[in-house]
């Protein structure tokens, strides 16, 4: 029989609604496979007690039958989530010691749905980072290994990509800021769904860039995200963003069936020095969703070129305002004073000691360009640009597309340390593909499509309409059909 843990959500419900299997063996399953798995440093708070109650507590919900889909399903949680009076650091030195008294709305609808919490897993710095090598709690490693390297498993969300890959966990949270969700998933061999802004509340969840960051799942398969979304999905009064929409069933939308519809190929994307594996991939799946029955279409969004340093200017000036909250003074971490020192000196002396390299670099960058003589020069010109990339892709599905096919990376993973030291901006260009989703508020997931020469994964990104995350998902699950990725890191750990 197969490995419990390495069920899809789907496959282990059917089994828990049948009887073949309970929530509390699935979650025993993980918990074995989370303490022999210390090498992919993907889970940096364990909570097996908290997880084994409500497993228990889930399978007399699922005795009584009455139990929503994802009811005694064991998932990893992002540090980015707050749980209550479980750490919810950001992978942050600031945030050392800090057990919330409340519940972030997500992780909350996913408990109220009875998920199992394993406990909380590793990330870049407050979201800050594409290779999830910003962590206080140290690097995580991808479980794909082709030589003696370790490789990233991307960020920010790489211990969610790194454990779901790893099968660790069923499942797992992520947020997308510029590609954090889509990224990591692609460098793993996964599915990650970033919803359209306002879909998932942002009520909890440790803020790095608020007109940007939006929670997602981290799944197996794309029947997968779709159930585990639907679960996170919803209003939220405490969240000024979210969205007063109805949540559809994503997981009866999947039919396979994109007859007569429309899907773009933006020509902007088509970058100087793209690799030829990224260029054949991308053209492969095109050809896959015209045998599937769509139309494929070149089309064009002028203002691509320009969301990067868009995003790289918006980003960190909403962090540098997010950030400020940290002082010392109320919560985490506090520095050590000298006899004489004021409050001033408590700030600096807390931040220098409390925030890592990447985040000091981005408050700066931020709290430059939000300062009198730039702000116009640089933040007020990134808004512009940003209402630019917006109505591009608005004229596009004007026009009568209905999803737009990128790809997800600009390269497969690659090793841990190859780029952090080196020129920050390298690393940034890895959200080449990703960033612009955020910056129109948009849905976009990413599909595992293929391995490259080295036999590592890429993944395809779908790009959608607003709100038309039930649409998205079964573009993408054509696409997943007609791909048939099926690749598994070999376990090594």
């Amino acid at each position: 029989m197969t490995d419990l843990n390495s069920l899809t959500l789907a496959q282990a419900r059917d089994m828990l609604r049948k009887g073949e299997t309970t929530s509390v063996e699935l979650t025993q399953a993980c918990l074995k496979a989370i303490e022999g798995a210390d090498a992919l440093n993907a889970f940096v708070h364990k909570t097996p007690e908290i997880a084994l109650e409500r497993a228990r507590a889930a399978d007399a919900r699922i005795g009584q039958g009455d139990a929503p889909a994802m009811c005694g399903l064991p998932i990893g949680i992002k540090d980015l989530f707050c749980t209550k009076g479980v750490e919810s650091q950001a992978a942050s030195r600031i945030l050392e010691g800090f057990r919330p008294e409340y519940e972030s709305t997500v992780s909350q609808q996913l408990a109220d749905a009875g998920a199992v919490m394993l406990g909380k897993l590793n990330m870049d710095e407050f979201a800050m980072g594409s290779s999830n090598e910003t962590s206080v709690y140290g690097d995580v490693v991808n479980p794909w290994k082709v030589d003696d390297r370790r490789l990233t498993p991307g960020g920010s969300s790489g211990g969610s990509a790194a454990a779901v890959a790893a099968d660790l966990c069923l499942a797992a949270t992520g947020t997308d800021t510029g590609g954090s969700i889509r990224q990591p998933a692609a460098f793993t061999g996964i599915t990650g769904i970033k919803p359209t802004y306002g879909r998932c509340s942002r009520w909890g969840i440790v803020a790095f860039a608020s007109s940007l960051d939006q929670a997602g799942p981290m799944t197996k398969d794309v029947r997968d995200a779709a159930i585990m979304l639907q679960a996170m999905c919803g209003h939220d009064p405490k969240d000024s963003t979210s969205a007063e929409l109805m949540v559809p069933d994503f997981e009866a939308m999947l039919t396979g069936d994109i007859r007569g519809k429309t899907i773009g190929i933006p020509q902007e994307y088509r970058m100087e020095g793209m690799p030829e594996e990224i260029e054949a991939l991308w053209s492969k799946g095109a050809e896959m969703l015209r045998d599937a029955g769509a139309k494929i279409v070149d089309i064009s969004l002028p203002h691509t070129k320009y969301a990067l340093p868009a995003y790289y200017v918006i980003a960190p000036a909403e962090a540098s305002s997010n950030l400020a909250r940290y002082d010392g003074v109320r919560y985490g971490r506090r520095a050590a004073l000298a006899q004489g020192d004021g409050i001033t000196e408590m700030y600096e002396k807390t931040r220098a000691e409390g925030f890592g390299h990447e985040v000091q670099r981005r408050v700066m960058v931020g709290t430059y360009v939000l300062s009198a003589g730039f702000y116009d020069a640089y933040y007020n010109r990134a808004r512009k640009v940003r209402t630019l990339i917006k109505r591009d892709f608005e004229e596009a599905f004007a026009a009568g597309v209905d999803a737009i096919l990128t790809p997800a990376t600009p390269s497969s993973a690659f090793g841990l340390g190859e780029m952090a030291e080196a020129d920050p901006v390298q690393m940034y260009l890895n959200d080449v593909f990703t960033v612009t989703v955020n910056l129109a508020g948009l849905p976009g997931i990413s599909v595992p499509a293929g391995l490259d020469a080295k036999g590592l994964p890429l993944g395809l990104q779908l790009i959608g309409r607003p709100w038309e995350e039930g649409d998205l998902l079964n573009t993408a699950y054509a696409l997943e059909s007609a791909a048939g990725f099926v690749a598994k890191p070999g376990k090594w750990w």
